[in-house]
């Protein structure tokens, strides 16, 4: 199941290239890879995932509410991150030509089916 709505967020925005939910411990819970030769998704999810912890508790330090989502653009690379639970995040992985807002619309819509699925 988790699989499946993965693909479809990937699939369904223009550059997509892969998506993982994955723990805050950074252990992945599930993979989907459409282009596997430009991004290995388990790798940069779980390289952000402290980065992600860090900026959680840095929006809870400031008393800012709960912090919902991250964006990481570089030359390669556009990750969407957003948190599923306190303790899961959905990432999805696009290229330089990627439709970001769409990403981030499928990625909301996304986490309310997996919020159930987890």
């Amino acid at each position: 199941m988790f699989a499946d709505i993965l693909k479809k967020v990937v699939d369904n925005v223009d550059g997509g290239l892969g998506a993982v939910i994955m723990g805050l411990d950074g252990i992945p819970v599930e993979t989907y890879t459409r282009q596997p030769e430009r991004v290995d998704v388990n790798t940069v999810g779980m390289e952000f995932s402290f980065i992600l912890t860090q900026a959680k508790k840095a929006a809870d330090s400031a008393k800012l509410g709960a912090f919902e989502e991250m964006t990481v653009k570089a030359d390669q690379l556009t990750l969407a991150l957003r948190l599923v639970t306190p303790q899961y995040f959905v990432a999805v992985a696009l290229g330089p030509e990627g439709n970001f807002g769409k990403a981030r619309f499928l990625l909301r819509l996304a986490s309310s089916k997996l919020v159930s699925l987890l």
